[in-house]
C-alpha cells in the first residue's frame, strides 16, 4: 500500500518507513492475537479426548476467552484514548503470550479454563490501542485499506495456526507443545511494539471531539450514535459466526467427514488463511471506494458480503459425508465474503464516532459482541450435545451421534447469517446522518 497523502487526521508528519514499520508490527501482532486464540480449535479434539469433555465444555474455553476480552476492553478502551498505546500493547503481549504457555501445560480442565481467561486478558488490549493507532496514523481515503493490512492478521493467523498446529500434534502426538509453540514469538514482538509511533490524537483535548470526556460521558456518547447499535449488533451475529466455526469446524472434518486432524487442520488453514486472506485485501480495497459514500458505502459493502455468504454456509453444509473437499470449496468463498465486514465496518466505526473516542468505541463494540458471542457458544454447545443425544436415543452409535449433532447444529450458522444481513441494511440506512454528525465534531 502506498504511503497515505497527509491530511488534517494525520497528527503528525510521520514518514513512510514510520507508517510502513507500525502497520508491519501490528499486523504481526494481529497475526499472533489470532494464531494463539485458534490453537484451542485446532487441537480441542485432542483436548476432548483426554479430559472426556461435551461439546459444551469444549466451546466454554473459547467462552472463558471470549469473557474476560469483554469484560477487561472497556477499561483497556479508556487506556487507548488517553495513555500510552504502545506500552499498552507490548505489555499485553507478554500477557497473552505467557498464559497461552501455561494453558499448555495445565494439569486439568479447570486450570486450563483459568488460563484461556488470561489469555483474553492480555489479547483485549490490542484492538482498542491498534484501531486508534491507525486512525490516528492513517487518513480517512486510505484508512480501510491499512485497517485491511492490520486486519489480514485475522486470516492468515487463524491458517498458519491451523496448518502449525496440526503439524506439531501429528510430529510430537499431544497437544501441549502446539500451546507452547504458539507463545515464543509474542515476548519477542513485545519489544518491537515498544518502537512503535505514538501520534497525538487529533482534536483529544476538544471536547466536540470527545476529547477530556469521563469513561462513562464516552460510552453515553458513543451509545448516543443510533448506527453503532446496529454496528454492534452486527458484531455479535457475525462474531458468533466466526467464532463457532473457528472452534468446531476442525472437529467437523474430524468426525462428519473422517479425516485425521493434521488433514483437517489443512483444510481449515487453507480455508481462512486463503478464504480469509483474499475477503480482506479485496475488502479493503473495495471498501475505502465504498467509502466515498461514507459510512454508508461501506456499510452496503459489508451487507453485500454477508449476503453472499448465508446460502454459500448452507450449501456447505448440505454436502454430503464423502464431500469433504466441496464442503471446503463453499466455506472457503462464505469465509471471502465474510472477510469482507473487517475493513469496512471497522472503517466504518472510525467514520460515525468522534476522534477522542475511537479506543472506547472499538472496547464498547467488542464488550457487546462478546458477552453475545460467549453466551451463544455455550448454547451453541449445548445444542450440538442435545441433538447427538438424539441421535443416540434414536439408536445410532456414540461417534456416528457426535457427528451428525455437530452436523445438525451447525445449521444456526447460516441462519445467523440472515440475521446479519437484516443488521447491516438497517444499518447502513441511519449511517449518512451519524456521519455527518461525528464529522461536525458532534458527540
Amino acid at each position: 500500500m502506498s504511503t497515505p497523502e497527509r491530511s488534517t487526521e494525520a497528527a503528525a508528519p510521520y514518514s513512510r518507513g514510520q507508517l510502513t514499520y507500525a502497520l508491519t508490527v501490528l499486523f504481526a501482532l494481529n497475526f499472533m492475537n489470532f494464531y494463539d486464540r485458534q490453537v484451542i480449535g485446532a487441537v480441542g479434539e485432542r483436548i476432548k479426548q483426554e479430559w472426556q469433555l461435551s461439546d459444551g465444555q469444549l466451546g466454554s474455553l473459547t467462552t472463558a476467552f471470549v469473557l474476560l476480552y469483554a469484560l477487561v476492553g472497556i477499561p483497556f478502551g479508556r487506556l487507548a484514548d488517553t495513555g500510552s498505546r504502545r506500552l499498552m500493547l507490548s505489555r499485553g503481549v507478554v500477557i497473552w503470550s505467557a498464559f497461552t504457555a501455561l494453558s499448555g501445560a495445565a494439569g486439568s480442565f479447570v486450570a486450563h479454563f483459568l488460563c484461556r481467561m488470561g489469555v483474553g486478558v492480555g489479547e483485549a488490549s490490542l484492538a482498542p490501542s491498534a484501531n486508534s493507532l491507525i486512525a490516528d496514523l492513517f487518513p480517512p481515503k486510505v484508512r480501510a485499506r491499512a485497517i485491511s493490512i492490520f486486519m489480514l492478521g485475522l486470516p492468515l493467523g487463524l491458517g498458519a495456526s491451523y496448518l502449525i498446529s496440526g503439524l506439531v500434534v501429528k510430529a510430537t502426538g499431544g497437544w501441549r507443545p502446539a500451546l507452547y509453540v504458539a507463545a515464543v514469538p509474542g515476548f519477542i514482538l513485545a519489544v518491537f511494539a515498544l518502537f512503535l509511533p505514538e501520534p497525538a490524537r487529533r482534536g483529544a483535548t476538544n471536547a466536540a471531539d470527545g476529547g477530556g470526556l469521563s469513561a462513562t460521558a464516552s460510552i453515553r456518547a458513543i451509545l448516543g450514535i443510533p448506527t453503532m447499535w446496529w454496528v454492534i449488533a452486527s458484531g455479535a451475529l457475525l462474531n458468533l459466526v466466526m467464532y463457532a466455526i473457528g472452534a468446531f469446524s476442525t472437529s467437523y472434518y474430524i468426525r462428519y467427514h473422517g479425516l485425521d486432524i493434521d488433514i483437517a487442520n489443512r483444510f481449515n488453514a487453507v480455508v481462512f488463511g486463503g478464504g480469509g486472506g483474499l475477503g480482506m485485501l479485496i475488502g479493503g480495497w473495495l471498501g475505502d471506494r465504498a467509502g466515498r459514500g461514507g459510512a454508508a458505502g461501506r456499510l452496503r459493502l459489508a451487507t453485500v458480503g454477508c449476503a453472499v455468504a448465508a446460502p454459500l454456509l448452507w450449501l456447505a453444509l448440505e454436502q454430503s459425508r464423502s464431500m469433504a473437499w466441496s464442503f471446503a470449496g463453499f466455506l472457503f468463498a462464505a469465509v471471502l465474503s465474510l472477510y469482507f465486514y473487517y475493513s469496512s465496518v471497522y472503517a466504518a466505526i472510525h467514520d460515525l464516532v468522534p476522534s477522542g473516542v475511537r479506543g472506547m468505541a472499538m472496547s464498547v463494540y467488542f464488550f457487546v459482541f462478546y458477552i453475545f458471542t460467549a453466551i451463544g457458544l455455550i448454547g451453541f454447545g449445548k445444542l450440538s450435545d442435545g441433538l447427538a443425544a438424539r441421535a443416540l436415543a434414536s439408536g445410532q452409535t456414540a461417534a456416528e451421534s457426535r457427528a451428525i449433532g455437530l452436523h445438525d447444529a451447525m445449521y444456526a450458522m447460516p441462519i445467523c447469517c440472515a440475521a446479519l444481513v437484516v443488521v447491516l441494511y438497517v444499518a447502513s440506512r441511519t449511517a449518512a446522518r451519524d456521519a455527518r454528525r461525528a464529522a461536525g465534531g458532534g458527540v
